[in-house]
């Protein structure tokens, strides 16, 4: 079983928690579990962190292009099985739009294409105006966590040195 980042893994993590100038042991056990094959991501989110235009940008390049997926056609056939969730839904038209567009919709069906765990930092709603990674995986069956529970399950372990 591997894990499937959202661009808000390394987003959040530069902006909060983990910083690339004082806790580089995050970064470099990302490098770790993406050489593991435990870790990957997709190609729309490296979209998304070349969008942001600041440091992620190089430092994604140090996980190679083999880290973030193309879609294949098993995760086609998942999107349009999300697309048509999603369509059922009460969402709003302009939510369903953007959800059609975004990387999260590829995200879920590559996750739910391959048997991953999406790690992510959205949180259920019941709201109608965005369509929430969470509610998506809820109803297609894909299990996700956030990047806290992510590390705590692989126990990773981020210690000074000396």
């Amino acid at each position: 079983m591997a894990y499937l980042l959202d661009a808000s893994v390394f987003i959040e993590a530069k902006r909060r928690h983990y910083g690339l100038d004082f806790c580089p042991a995050f970064w470099d056990w990302l490098i770790d579990g993406s050489e593991k094959k435990l870790l990957l991501s997709i190609e729309k989110v490296l979209d998304e962190l070349i969008e942001g235009g600041d440091e992620l940008v190089e430092w994604s390049a140090r996980l190679g292009k083999e880290f973030f997926a193309a879609p294949d056609q098993d995760t086609i056939l998942s999107l349009a099985a999300a697309m048509e969730w999603v369509r059922r839904q009460q969402f709003k038209q302009a939510a369903v739009s953007a959800f059609a567009g975004d990387a999260d919709a590829y995200l879920i069906a590559h996750a739910h294409a391959h048997g991953h765990v999406l790690v992510t930092h959205e949180k259920p709603s019941d709201g109608i105006r965005q369509v929430k990674i969470p509610n998506v995986c809820i109803a297609l069956g894909v299990k996700y966590v956030n990047t806290f529970e992510m590390l705590r399950r692989e126990r990773a372990r981020f210690i000074l040195g000396p």
